[in-house]
Parts: structure tokens; C-alpha cells; sequence
């Protein structure tokens, strides 16, 4: 059995991977932030069904509605982070145009997020 075209092969599907698929970008932080019910569901795994939701992990910010991850992350000189995301809606019919947060730290052991819309999330509390 002639084995030579095994080694390109695995080598082509290796670099066409990332071209058909979506890379994630990741803050470097390794907690949960969250309000209460943001933090309730990273505990238990449970929604409570609020419309007050928000939960900030290092892959990604869930609101009530919507659920963006991270497509870059750039570390700013105070601490915090912009950062381009790409959000699907609940119900919605697949991903949104890409928009800016800045993830800047707040109180101690939390963070705001301030959306390039003019909107502001939190701040988000150490999850316990």
C-alpha cells in the first residue's frame, strides 16, 4: 500500500480548515462576569428567563436576546478591550454585522461594556 499522498493530504485539509470556518478570538480573562441572572445561568446552566441578562466570558457576551462571540480582540493602554463581535439573535435569522465593544474595568472585579451604538451593558460583577 502506497502511502505518500497521506501526508499532503492531511497537510491540504490542515491549511483549508480556517479558510471554511469562522475563527473565534478570546480576552484574557479566565472568570465570568455577569449581573445576577447573568450569573445564575453561569452557575446552574439554567435561563431564568429574565429580559435582564448579561453575562461576559472570555469567548464571548450573552445578553437576553442575542449571544455574540468574539471575532478580534485588541488589549487597550487602560486595562481593557476593544473588541469586534458578531451576534446571532435569539429567533433571528442568523449573524449580524460585525460592531465594536469597549470592555473597560469598573469597580473592582467587574466590567462595562460600552457598544459602538451608543448603548452601555453592566457593570458586570465577578461571578460567584
Amino acid at each position: 500500500m502506497r502511502r505518500a499522498g497521506l501526508p499532503l493530504l492531511l497537510a491540504s485539509l490542515v491549511w483549508s480548515a480556517p479558510f471554511g470556518a469562522a475563527i473565534a478570538a478570546e480576552l484574557p480573562i479566565k472568570d465570568k462576569y455577569g449581573n445576577k441572572d447573568g450569573c445564575d445561568y453561569a452557575t446552574t446552566g439554567e435561563s431564568t428567563g429574565s429580559d435582564n441578562f448579561f453575562l461576559l466570558t472570555s469567548e464571548a457576551v450573552t445578553t437576553a436576546s442575542a449571544y455574540c462571540t468574539f471575532r478580534d480582540v485588541h488589549e487597550n493602554p487602560d486595562d481593557g478591550f476593544t473588541v469586534t463581535a458578531s451576534c446571532e439573535e435569539e429567533g433571528g435569522n442568523g449573524e449580524l454585522a460585525p460592531f465594536e465593544i469597549d470592555i473597560e474595568p469598573a469597580a473592582p472585579n467587574s466590567y462595562l461594556l460600552k457598544i459602538d451604538d451608543g448603548s452601555t451593558w453592566g457593570p458586570l460583577a465577578l461571578c460567584r
